[in-house]
């Protein structure tokens, strides 16, 4: 589970800024919304308010860059992802870091770089401690070969084994070190080593992003019969037309008729850009477009094989495609596989759920899915400008963030509970008269008429 992402120097981030997932102790409404694990209590939830423009996208991406950067190495365009609200920002490093669980052991995962030089600068991984200590277990610096934490024990044939992989490591300024530690490499279930496993794993398979207009994920709803008659359930709940879903194999030339060739092109090259990588010899994945929903499998030396979604409205005797849907059935699908998953250890990071939702059916998906998980190691922290949910019943104060720019032009994020509010206070009421901050500020302008 996340306990806690910081960011300094990417986007409209400039220094440090941190969201937390530890409960106050003080808020003693909504317990179930707590998992305690050993002796910290983490939330649940995170719902992330703020105006247009105001950095809540940007918190998303960090979440998505962090990935990106696992999976295919610091990317070309990064090289103006540092904010550049100021000149020296162009030369300073941007830091990322998050910690999590992963089990019952804590560890924080992080680097830095100067993204204008696309240039890695250091990179560390810790287990952390209940006692408040922290227990390195390997750091890089600059262009040095990685080196192992002191209290790192391993065997002479471990230790001798992670030397060779480090020195063949050594000047890659784009790559991470953890992503070369799962490239193909084995490791026995016993092994020192398995730690490089669990924390690659948790942050590329565990950490689930989806945006509002497109996105890829590697969501296992909709590639069985079963899974799909939950998913019909669900939709008939939420008031859609749709009676039934099937789904439909689909050649790659007639895939690229419903969304643009380029597209098409870009979701294989990256597909298989992560394969290389991540030395898989498979990879499937949901992709949800304007024009359509498809799930694709890739298998090494072998055609794609996709599948697209067939609709039935009511008692129809025609199908619909998946394009024909309302925006809002359409970004239900995007969601529907968070309230089916039983991963553990899972955390959903959503940039604006409730788009193209109805206050009502936004309300009726969060409630599924505190349902659906709530006795589950499930985190969801999405962005949103919906304020019927700004509720205390809904919501803890804790669980309730701001984001807005300050005088710099730099996002800065802060939680309500700083406000220390009532139980009874309407907080949506509050929000929207400014006392939370967090919305648009306009100013006057005035029209040129004529004689």
């Amino acid at each position: 589970m996340l306990i806690r992402m910081s960011v300094e120097n990417f986007k409209s981030f400039d220094q440090k800024t941190e969201l937390s997932m530890i409960s106050s102790s003080k808020i003693q409404g909504n317990k179930n919304h707590r998992i305690k694990i050993k002796q910290t209590q983490l939330l649940k939830n995170a719902v992330i308010y703020g105006a247009n423009a105001s950095g809540k996208s940007n918190l998303v991406a960090v979440f998505a860059f962090v990935r990106t950067v696992l999976t295919e190495g610091l990317p070309i365009s990064s090289v103006n992802d540092f904010c550049r609200n100021k000149e020296t920002n162009k030369t300073r490093e941007s830091v990322f870091e998050l910690q999590f669980t992963v089990g019952d052991t804590f560890y924080a995962y992080g680097f830095s770089a100067i993204l204008s030089q696309r240039k890695i600068t250091e990179e560390w991984l810790y287990e952390l401690m209940q006692d408040g200590g922290a227990h390195q277990l390997f750091i890089r610096e600059g262009s040095n070969a990685p080196a192992l934490g002191e209290k790192v024990k391993f065997s002479d044939a471990e230790k001798s084994r992670f030397e060779v992989y480090s020195e063949d490591f050594a000047g890659r300024d784009t790559q991470l070190f953890l992503t070369e530690m799962n490239r193909g490499k084995k490791y026995s279930e016993d092994s020192k080593l398995m730690f490089f496993r669990e924390v690659f794993n948790w942050l590329v398979n565990h950490v689930i992003i989806i945006n509002p207009n497109i996105g890829i994920s590697n969501t296992e709803a909709y590639y069985n019969d079963e899974s799909l008659e939950n998913i019909r359930k669900l939709i008939q709940t939420f008031d859609t037309g749709i009676t039934d879903i099937k789904i439909r194999q689909i050649t790659v030339d007639e895939m690229s008729r419903m969304i643009p060739a380029e597209v098409v092109q870009g979701i294989f090259t990256h597909l298989k850009a992560q394969m290389q990588m991540t030395d898989q010899r498979s990879i499937r994945t949901t992709l949800r477009a304007e024009g359509g929903f498809f799930n694709i499998r890739i298998e090494e030396d072998s055609e794609p094989e996709i599948t697209t979604l067939v609709l039935k409205h009511g008692k129809s005797a025609f199908d619909f495609s998946f394009f024909e849907e309302s925006d809002g059935t359409k970004r239900l699908f995007d969601l529907i596989d968070m309230l089916l998953t039983d991963r553990p250890d899972t955390v959903f990071v959503v940039d604006e759920l409730e788009r193209s939702l109805h206050p009502k059916m936004t309300e009726h998906f969060l409630k599924l899915f505190m349902e659906a998980h709530e006795d589950a190691r499930m985190q969801l922290v999405f962005t949103t400008h919906e304020d019927t949910i700004m509720d205390q019943k809904l919501f803890r104060r804790d669980e309730i963030w701001f984001i807005e720019r300050d005088n710099d032009n730099a996002s800065r994020i802060y939680s309500l509970d700083r406000f220390k509010e009532r139980y009874d206070r309407k907080l949506s009421k509050a929000y929207l008269e400014g006392r939370y901050g967090a919305i648009p500020v306009f100013r006057q302008f005035s029209f040129a008429k004529g004689e």
